[in-house]
């Protein structure tokens, strides 16, 4: 299982630049909305772009999703795992509630 982060958390290393966030929603929703910094990759693009748009494998990574109900977050931290990423954390909220504690976000 994937450990987890808060949104303190992650605020703290996003402003920090410690961190790489990767929104695996994808599509017209990143296009709309999406973490500051994050990039996108859904569960069906891991195999193929996680190495060209991740090529750390060491480098601290936070995959969310819409909220708990999503699962991509977790699918997308789980092959990243799989596939010899090291420091892989999900952000089990998601940008839900991102949005509802009123915090940035970008869009496209």
């Amino acid at each position: 299982m994937t450990a987890l982060i808060t949104r303190d958390e992650l605020v703290a290393a996003i402003r920090n630049g410690e961190v790489t966030v990767v929104d695996t929603l994808g599509g017209e929703y990143y296009a709309q909305q999406h973490l500051p910094g994050a990039l996108a990759l859904v569960p069906a693009e891991v195999d193929a772009r996680a190495s060209t748009v991740l090529p750390d494998r060491d480098a601290a990574i936070v995959t969310y999703c819409s909220n708990p109900a999503c699962p991509n977050s977790g699918q997308v931290a789980d092959r990243l795992t799989a596939l010899g990423y090291t420091n892989v954390r999900k952000y089990r909220e998601g940008i839900q509630d991102w949005v509802e504690a009123g915090l940035p976000t970008e869009a496209v």
